[in-house]
């Protein structure tokens, strides 16, 4: 995966009356990236996936939104907390290397939909993931009042 910190990619909609067609560029998978693992995912109004970081694996992640949404990151522990906002009909390709924490928060009213690439297989007794948010959600919860 080139370069040491976190890349985000806007692809270019190659589509046509059938839809949109966003291909990813082969630059993705350059430096030796193997899929090992996948997973799709959707990701309702108001929520965050991740908020967490890899020791091991490397991560691209490919988000399909119809509607406004957020990327929160950082490139390691100490590092500022960067967010790029996204508005409307996308497709981004984001590259995260080990320890970059990253978060995915939905802020529209549709559901996104992301795709997850790893080069390390998942493993539920070691997931490698690793717990430092970067993203607080946009949900809040009513307070209980305490009992009589």
């Amino acid at each position: 995966m080139a370069g040491s910190g976190l890349r985000v990619t806007v692809l270019k909609d190659s589509g046509d009356d059938r839809g949109g067609s966003f291909p990813v560029p082969d630059w993705c998978f350059e430096g030796g990236f193997t899929v090992r693992d996948a997973h799709l995912s959707t990701l309702l109004p108001g929520h965050i996936r991740g908020n967490h970081f890899h020791v091991a694996r490397h991560e691209v992640l490919l988000v399909m939104s119809a509607d406004r949404w957020s990327l929160h990151w950082d490139n390691g522990i100490g590092t500022p907390i960067e967010v790029q906002i996204f508005n409307g009909t996308s497709a981004v390709v984001i590259q995260v290397p080990p320890h970059s924490s990253h978060a995915i928060r939905n802020d529209g009213s549709l559901p996104l939909h992301i795709a997850g690439l790893t080069d390390g297989p998942y493993d539920p007794t070691a997931p490698d993931a690793y717990l430092r948010p970067v993203a607080q959600s946009l949900i809040s919860f009513p307070r209980l009042e305490a009992g009589p």
